[in-house]
């Protein structure tokens, strides 16, 4: 890789990206599980609501598609409908 300045940042800021891409896929992975794992349906509505936001922070953000989105929340709510 040659040392120029303009491909030298374009690294680090994929660097930069990929980590902060990394933290908010854990974190809405893990919002996810929270709701999956619910032992009674009250419990799953609060971390159902919690997980909603996350899922849509991360979809404006860009780090998942809009319909994706739209898809685990769909999929959440009918797997809390249906305790």
């Amino acid at each position: 890789m040659s040392a120029k300045g303009s491909e030298l940042k374009r690294v680090r800021q994929g660097l930069k990206r990929s980590a902060r891409n990394k933290h908010y896929k854990s974190v809405l992975k893990s919002a996810i599980k929270k709701v999956m794992n619910a032992e009674n349906k009250e419990e799953a509505m609060d971390f159902l609501k919690s997980s909603l936001s996350v899922i849509d922070k991360t979809s404006r953000k860009g780090i998942i598609h809009k319909n994706k989105a739209a898809n685990q929340k769909s999929r959440l709510m009918r797997h809390v409908s249906s305790m």
